[in-house]
């Protein structure tokens, strides 16, 4: 089984440090109490989590009612319970058609954490290894380096370090471009570093993992995941592209500013054509059911040792310690696995990713140390919604509040 080709071994260790070599704290006056005198704290399975759940959805309500958010859907689960899974606001079909638990949103690339997990299952049965060559399977793929084409693999693809530059032809996706025709001219893109020496997130490139299930299955990517995945766990309204979003049930309009207000506009067919990089519709329902497994609670699915290998850091991803108040404040070091990022979040490790396509935005922490996952989906182009998630790992947590939603901010917006 192969790692990063550069700074693999110092990643780890550094990884490991950042989390395990925590000082503890000494009463006042250095004295040490005795064993009697000392309350044993609530691990993460032991602890009740019911007072942050109703917490978290009293956010929620107030981010809807509050802001003009078009709507959302949160879901939190502890073990095997999911403690809730629910939605506020409308789905945009109509006057009185609310979102509700089982109402199903684009979740953009939180897809590509079941392309990993399919790629581990074939891992696991012996047809695929990580170190398994793309161009052994598809010999017409190419690079600008041919020689690096040849030794690039499937653990690189899925931890994106394809030495590409950064987002490599999304805008010329975004233009309709075909996938077929963008895989084919990869060949002219000056490479950013060498195969397996630098990350740098890719959707076009990370998507031919869904061309190597085709050549060692015979069969669609799409299905490979219904099947190994979507059924097993009891994911009854997940599905693949937009025609499948539209024939849901209840299901979530894509919404953009416009100048009225809020615009609702057809979902883009643009990066449904990469399934594993952004290609999956579910309901925060079916997102509990996808996190009670990646906690290692659906072994009979998704085997421990499995869980652990998609989730174990391949690779530094320092650009991720920027950008947001949260990030900037809470995350100490960051990584990519394999299709999952990977956070040290104030001493915590914890499993996480976001995703964003037209009219949807989507994020999702696993704190596996507290056996807790919190997954939260919206329908519109707009990031208030995303101080939710480490308001309530925050809470999770017993961290210092801080104020990420800034709802009295946006309120004050809203009205104006």
């Amino acid at each position: 089984m192969t790692g990063p080709r550069r700074h693999r071994g110092a990643a780890a260790v550094a990884f490991a440090l950042a989390l395990c070599c925590v000082p503890l704290a000494m009463p006042a006056g250095g004295a040490v109490p005795a064993a009697d005198d000392v309350a044993t704290p609530a691990t993460g399975r032991e602890r009740d989590y019911s007072a942050v759940a109703a917490h978290a959805q009293r956010l929620a309500a107030r981010v809807v009612n509050e802001t003009r958010v078009p709507g959302l859907a949160m879901a939190m689960v502890h073990g095997d319970e999911v403690l809730f899974a629910e939605g506020w606001g409308l789905t945009g079909g109509g006057r009185n058609d609310r979102i509700g638990g089982d109402t199903v949103f684009r979740v953009a690339s939180l897809s590509k954490a079941f392309a990993s997990t399919l790629a581990a299952q074939l891992v696991r049965e012996g047809a695929l290894r990580w170190d398994t060559r793309i161009a052994d399977h598809l010999p017409a793929f190419k690079l600008k380096d041919d020689a690096a084409a040849q030794v690039l693999t499937v653990e690189e693809i899925l931890s994106h370090r394809v030495g590409l530059p950064y987002n490599t032809f999304d805008r010329l996706l975004e233009q309709d471009e075909p996938y077929p025709l963008l895989i084919a001219k990869l060949d002219v893109i000056k490479p950013l570093c060498g195969v397996g020496d630098c990350y740098a997130y890719q959707n076009v490139a990370f998507s031919l993992i869904g061309d190597m299930v085709f050549a060692v299955t015979g069969d669609f990517y799409s299905h490979q995941v219904e099947r190994r995945l979507f059924h097993p766990l009891g994911m009854y309204t997940a599905t693949f592209g937009r025609d499948a979003l539209e024939a849901s049930a209840s299901w979530a309009r894509p919404q953009v500013r416009g100048r009225n207000g809020w615009q609702v506009v057809r979902a883009k067919e643009t990066y449904y054509r990469i399934p594993p990089a952004a290609g999956v519709n579910a309901s925060v329902r079916d997102m509990a059911q996808w996190m009670i497994a990646q906690l290692g609670h659906r072994p009979e699915v998704l085997p421990p040792s499995l869980v652990e290998e998609v989730q174990r850091p391949r690779v530094a991803t320092p650009d991720q310690l920027s950008g947001s108040a949260w990030r900037r404040e809470r995350l100490k070091d960051a990584y990519y696995a394999l299709g999952w990022r990977v956070y040290d979040y104030a001493g915590t490790r914890i499993v996480y990713h976001a995703g964003a396509v037209q009219g949807y935005r989507a994020q999702l922490a696993l704190l596996p140390d507290q056996d807790v996952g919190i997954v939260v989906l919206w329908n519109a182009e707009t990031g208030i919604p995303g101080g939710l998630l480490p308001t309530i790992v925050d809470r999770v947590l017993q961290l210092p509040a801080r104020d990420w939603l800034q709802l009295d901010r946006h309120r004050r917006r809203a009205g104006s």
